[in-house]
């Protein structure tokens, strides 16, 4: 059996060899088609990363599950044994306007617990990887942001509302603009959860139930980085809850009134 160290190993080459191919496309005026909206996009470039992290994840993990975006993958997380989470490209509405904050992400759990991860951020030359003994951006420890005052805070509201929930974007926003310093908004789940684990942003909210390759990842590292990561009911984040509320556990309380109000109705 397989260490958590080797998880760890395994995560990391795997999003680094997706994150080449995806990277060997960006910028190269490549096909967009779209799924299930004008604003849910795919590229041939999404296929090849994932068809790549999973050749790496199999040359030493051949049974384990995949949890994948693209093609025929699982699309949840098993309650039982282990499983790989990847995002080939997260963040390819930003990867088709040429704008380099996309990840490759990969999340190695077991019974439904991340213990391993890494995102790759290609065109930003940053990887971010967890274990059990904490997170590292390119080889050196990170941790959250140590500012305690709210009105000093720079949030992102995150995840995507569609075109029939606008007015939960709006909330979001003005959630965020009415308690905290600054509002960023970046079009890539796992670089936001990246970034409040490393101390760029000091919270991240959306009340959308996100994808497992979307949030695992990052939610293990802001956990991993010494940060909180609630549901909009301020409950233990798991996959499949309702929304992403992290933060660095500073003022969290402040943070969950903010994701509560999205839908003041919930």
């Amino acid at each position: 059996m397989t260490t958590g160290d080797d998880r760890v190993d395994v995560a990391e080459r795997a999003a680094r060899a997706g994150g080449e191919v995806a990277h060997a496309a960006f910028r190269t005026g490549i096909d967009v088609e779209t799924k299930d909206g004008k604003t849910d996009v795919v590229t041939q470039a999404d296929r090849e990363a994932q068809h790549r992290v999973i050749e790496v994840i199999r040359e030493s993990h051949e049974e384990d599950a995949i949890v994948g975006e693209e093609d025929d993958e699982l699309k949840a997380v098993p309650e039982s044994g282990a499983a790989w989470v990847i995002d080939p490209i997260d963040g390819t509405n930003n990867f088709v306007r040429d704008t380099q904050i996309w990840a490759t992400s990969v999340a190695a759990v077991r019974d439904g617990e991340a213990v391993a991860a890494a995102n790759v951020l290609p065109a930003l030359d940053d990887t971010y990887v967890a274990g059990k003994n904490g997170v590292t951006r390119n080889g050196e420890s990170i941790a959250v942001s140590e500012k305690t005052d709210p009105e000093t805070f720079a949030v992102a509201p995150t995840i995507w509302w569609g075109f029939d929930r606008r007015d939960e974007y709006a909330n979001a926003c003005r959630a965020v603009v009415e308690r905290f310093g600054d509002m960023r908004r970046y079009g890539c789940a796992q670089a936001v959860l990246s970034m409040v684990a490393s101390g760029q942003l000091e919270a991240a909210i959306t009340n959308v139930h996100a994808n497992p390759w979307d949030s695992v990842a990052g939610v293990f590292m802001v956990r991993q980085a010494g940060g909180v990561v609630t549901d909009v009911h301020g409950e233990r984040w798991v996959p499949g809850c309702e929304g992403i509320v992290a933060s660095n556990d500073e003022a969290h309380d402040v943070v969950l009134d903010a994701a509560q109000e999205i839908r003041p109705e919930a």
